[in-house]
């Protein structure tokens, strides 16, 4: 994997400091088992105050039954698109929520973006959501767009989907997008990493903003069993990291080093490199969860979506 000193900056800033503490203080997931309807609820009411980039505009349609929105930038090449997957545990969160970061990655990218409002567990659990992410992918394709300029993103939850569908597509032999971005995904849903000795769901746990409550190693997950009810968690569109990699686009991967999703990313970058994918995986010193989030206010998140940028438009170009 690619090493600190090459790609990241060491010394954390100040924002990040107040950031991590303001985000302990919501205290989104206190325990391993919360009530999933009433925490979205509570986290729709604090949908980040940060503003979209002002010369992104917003356009919602429907992707053969899907909800979207397009992220339209104005230095945006047409033929070009982010199709982005917004995180949120597979239970909460929104385009809505995510504009104000996809719009600024939109820009920096100079591509449009379509950010999809996949339908979210308990009411929709797996495969739902995924479904409706591949409906959209496949939408882009019928609107005339190539797979050669398209990059599939995502975050968290988004970031597992993200996965999830290039291995999905790569099995139904659809075609696949040129690329790939995955920011602290989620890659094992079994639990077997968190049980391993050592991990970093056990060595970052109280360092973790958000699941520093949560226990090291816990035999039931409410969120998991809520998105997977009676399937099993190995399966490959559930837990990537129990799939055969073999054949997946260029992949660029984003984790901070404070956060218990941390293995998830390493693992899985280890086994699709061996497996002959090209992927790129960035630890970020002193950063939690999905921090890009946070831009333009935090310094390390700006870096961040700079970076992302550089692939997409390398990839695409």
């Amino acid at each position: 994997w690619v090493s600190l000193s090459e790609r990241c900056y060491l010394m954390p800033s100040l924002r990040s400091y107040l950031f991590k503490f303001l985000l302990r203080r919501m205290n989104i997931f206190p325990s391993q088992s919360i009530d999933l309807l009433k925490t979205r609820e509570k986290y729709d009411k604090r949908i980040p105050f940060l503003k979209k980039h002002k010369k992104v505009k917003v356009e919602i349609i429907n992707a053969n039954g899907v909800s979207c929105e397009w992220l339209i930038p104005d230095n945006a090449e047409q033929d070009r698109v982010i199709l982005y997957i917004h995180g949120g545990a597979w239970f909460m969160g929104s385009p809505a929520g995510h504009r104000s970061m996809v719009s600024r990655l939109a820009y920096l990218s100079k591509s449009l973006a379509l950010s999809v409002d996949y339908r979210l567990a308990p009411e929709h659990p797996y495969p739902a959501g995924l479904d409706d992410c591949i409906t959209t992918y496949k939408w882009l394709i019928n609107q005339g767009f190539d797979p050669e300029k398209i990059v599939i993103a995502g975050d968290s939850a988004g970031g597992n989907i993200t996965l999830t569908m290039v291995i999905r597509l790569r099995d139904e032999g659809e075609p696949l997008p040129r690329g790939a971005v995955a920011i602290s995904p989620a890659t094992d849903l079994t639990g077997e990493l968190a049980r391993k000795e050592g991990s970093s769901y056990q060595t970052r746990r109280k360092k973790d903003v958000f699941f520093s409550k949560i226990p090291a190693v816990t035999n039931s997950n409410s969120i998991i069993d809520a998105y997977s009810t009676d399937n099993d968690p190995r399966t490959p569109y559930l837990s990537p990291l129990q799939a055969n990699l073999e054949g997946l686009p260029k992949l660029l991967m984003h984790v901070g080093d404070e956060e218990v999703l941390l293995d998830d990313t390493l693992e899985f970058a280890k086994k699709a490199r061996s497996a002959g994918v090209d992927v790129t995986s960035v630890v970020w010193p002193h950063m939690f969860h999905v921090f890009h989030l946070w831009a333009p206010f935090l310094p390390e998140a700006n870096r961040a979506l700079v970076e992302i940028s550089n692939f997409v438009q390398k990839i695409l170009n």
